[in-house]
């Protein structure tokens, strides 16, 4: 696998540096111009497959993780066969999505690309850093970029999700694969002083940046009529996020929904402000499985507006700030046509953050209020926010703390044909299924084989 990305800022090696030069060359040594130790950024992320041929292995990564799928207590031991089974039977329709979106996700050059830009706005204000990209379940991967961050020697970290509101299954995922590596290693866990940003939905210029966004798509050429407020004042704006399983907000104490809640507002606000009364919807995609996810559907949602008689709709993907298949395939492609067939007749979709100077120049930022917090146990708590900076593990314990624990969606056997029944049956069922799977997939003979599904 190939190593993470590192951007790397060029000082003068023929005259006296200015303070910025300094900076900058403070930053290709790896060094921190304001003193304290050499700082580091870890930008988290999904990742995503390069080519088709990835798709089933990152699939695999990805239901291999027990924050993505939770097993009953007792059935942990199934999850790879369970993830071996998932990813193989879905790996050719993901494929498709992401042949349709040119053979592969973009999410690691885009990443890399905002990596290098953040830290050429912080080394342009002084500070010197190295960013290190870490996926969870793709190149490059965070044990990767975590091996990296020892070799350069840094000594101040902090860690920034790339994902605006903190969740179990996306941000908390990441922190709890950081705290088991920092866990086994002395120069980790006793050297390395850092702080985690669990979510920035709240940042006014995040805001700012995605209603910069927001304003140029609704008055560019997807509608039709008068530029202005007035003419664009029929436009739906349709925010569509990422969704998890309804018992992490409601079990675990996921703080997902209610950040993501308030960062609709907090965006709705900045939109009136500028003179705009356009109403809006919020709503979640990409579910799978059986279970209850947070609701109201995406697909359902757009199906209603149509329905009413909305006939322009603009899509904001509100929990995204990078194109992948999400914004690509699912959003500008699925959901596109789906609303058309419902009855809307235009269409726009605001584009992810990706690069966005206010965007780059707040992440920057974000980082540079962190620093201080850097190895301290002080509760920051940004405006809004639901969870303070803190360290990995204190994150950890603020949350979910007991996930082995994690209710079921009935948590008392009652006799009878009743819903409780229906779901334990359902539970021995998919055990005696997945016993089947390991011991196929150890003879390589059975049914599964016989039907070419294994």
């Amino acid at each position: 696998a190939a190593a993470p990305r590192r951007a790397t800022c060029k000082a003068s090696a023929t005259a006296p540096p200015t303070p910025a030069e300094g900076a900058a060359g403070a930053a290709e040594a790896g060094g921190d111009s304001q003193g304290g130790g050499k700082v580091g950024v870890l930008l988290l992320n999904l990742g995503g497959p390069d080519r088709l041929e990835d798709v089933q292995p990152f699939l695999y990564n990805l239901f291999a993780d027990p924050d993505i799928i939770r097993l009953p207590r007792g059935a942990e031991f199934l999850q790879p066969a369970l993830a071996q089974f998932v990813s193989t039977v879905r790996a050719p329709k993901s494929q498709e999505g992401y042949r349709s979106i040119g053979g592969g996700s973009p999410l690691r050059r885009i990443t890399e690309e905002q990596a290098e830009a953040i830290e050429r706005s912080l080394a342009a204000r002084g500070q010197s850093a190295r960013v290190y990209v870490a996926m969870r379940y793709w190149n490059p991967f965070t044990e990767e970029a975590v091996r990296a961050i020892k070799a350069d020697g840094i000594e101040r970290l902090v860690v920034l999700p790339l994902y605006p509101q903190f969740s179990i299954s996306t941000s908390g995922s990441s922190l709890r694969l950081i705290e088991q590596l920092f866990r086994g290693d002395e120069y980790l866990s006793q050297r390395l002083q850092h702080t985690v940003i669990p979510s920035w939905y709240q940042r006014p210029g995040y805001v700012s940046s995605m209603v910069d966004l927001m304003e140029r798509e609704m008055l560019g050429g997807s509608f039709t009529g008068e530029a202005d407020a007035v003419g664009r004042g029929d436009v739906h704006i349709f925010f569509s996020a990422h969704g998890v399983p309804k018992s992490y907000v409601e079990s675990a104490g996921d703080p997902y929904k209610a950040e993501m809640e308030e960062c609709v507002e907090l965006i709705m606000d900045e939109v009136r402000r500028r003179g705009y009364s356009n109403a809006h919807t919020l709503a979640y995609q990409s579910r799978v499985g059986p279970v209850e996810w947070l609701q109201p559907y995406t697909d359902e949602s757009i199906e209603r507006l149509g329905a009413a008689g909305i006939k322009r709709l603009l899509a904001v993907p509100i929990s995204f700030v990078s194109e992948h298949i999400e914004t690509l395939e699912e959003i500008d492609i699925e959901y596109r046509e789906l609303a058309l067939e419902s009855g809307v007749q235009e269409w726009g979709r605001v584009p992810a953050l990706g690069l966005e100077e206010g965007f780059i120049e707040d992440m920057a930022s974000a980082v540079l209020e962190a620093l201080p917090y850097v190895g301290t146990m002080s509760p920051m708590l940004p405006e809004g926010a639901s969870l303070p900076n803190s360290s990995v593990q204190n994150l950890l314990d603020a949350y979910d703390r007991d996930r082995e624990v994690l209710p079921p969606p009935v948590e008392v056997w009652e006799w009878g044909w009743t819903k409780s029944a229906e779901i334990w049956n359902g539970r021995v069922a998919m055990v005696f299924f997945l016993m089947l799977l390991v011991v196929e997939a150890i003879t390589d003979e059975g049914v599964l084989h016989a039907t070419g599904l294994l």
